[in-house]
Order: structure tokens, then sequence, then C-alpha cells
């Protein structure tokens, strides 16, 4: 996505859907909602890694309705927390954007020598939800995946500014 103007990133292939510009808006908000929450359940757990994640099936359940980029996945609106803004969205969303996956990659390592499996978070979009941190490390996979690939077909839409057919 580097390298896209301001109106590149604005384009929207029809009214109503996103440009690529709140696709990474939508994902910078989700990652600022879940990385406190996973982060914040981390603390004094005891070392105990684990070598694979393991969702319970709840968790698997919900990624595979909500999360996964499928077509059995439900289209879903987001949460209210996470919708992005109608207005014009800044060129500084790529920075945001790459500082938000960062915060990921270096929650990742705090939890890399604990049991993700065990250790269990609030989710911050829906309070009466609680995952796990693996799940929630899951989902975050997932939904960037989903919404990365959303943002490329608006980059493949035709109408797409300063595309060459």
């Amino acid at each position: 996505m580097a390298g896209l103007g301001a109106e590149q990133l604005n384009w929207q292939p029809q009214p109503g859907a996103w440009s690529v510009g709140q696709c990474l808006e939508h994902l910078c908000m989700t990652h600022e909602a879940y990385l406190p929450a996973i982060a914040a359940a981390l603390p004094g757990k005891p070392v105990s890694p684990v070598q694979e994640i393991t969702p319970g099936w709840f968790g698997r359940w919900f990624m595979r309705s909500f999360i996964e980029p499928s077509p059995a996945t439900s289209r879903t609106r987001a949460p209210r927390k996470i919708v992005p803004g109608t207005g014009p969205v800044d060129p500084s969303i790529l920075d945001r954007f790459l500082k938000s996956t960062q915060a990921i990659r270096e929650t990742l390592v705090c939890a890399q020598d604990l049991n993700v499996n065990r250790i269990r978070f609030k989710n911050p979009l829906i309070g009466v939800i609680h995952f796990t941190v693996g799940t929630g490390f899951q989902i975050l996979s997932g939904h960037l995946r989903r919404h990365l690939l959303q943002a490329e077909r608006v980059k493949d839409a035709p109408g797409f500014p300063g595309r060459v057919s």
C-alpha cells in the first residue's frame, strides 16, 4: 500500500464501499482496541511456552464465521468502535498502520514464553466474550489478511486512480 497518494487512498469502487485508506484505518482501530487488552493479560503469568495455538470451539467458530476471508465468512457490520470515518483518510494512515503491526509483533514477543492457550482476555469490542491470548492473535492475523485482501480488490477495481489497464 506504500506509495499510494491521497486520491488513491480515498477512492471508493462504489458508494458506501470502503476505500484502501478506510480498510487501513479499520485495521489500525482494531489493533489499537485489541492489543492493550491482550497485553494487560500477560504480566505475572508463569513461563510455560506452547508449540501451537489451539483455540477452543467458540474461538474456531468465531474465526471461521467472521474473520477468515472465504466465501463462507459472514459479512457483518464492524462494531461501532472500529468503523472508519466517512471523511478523507490522511496519507499518514500508512505510518499508523505500520506502527500498529509493529505493536502486534512486540506483543507477540512478550507472549512467546507464555501459555497463550490458557491466558484469557476480555474482548474489547464485545465485553461478554473472553478469548485466549492465542485466539486473539489468530483473530488479529485473520482480520488483517481479510482487510488487506479487501484493499487489494479496491486497488484492482476498474476506475482506480492511476491504474494501468
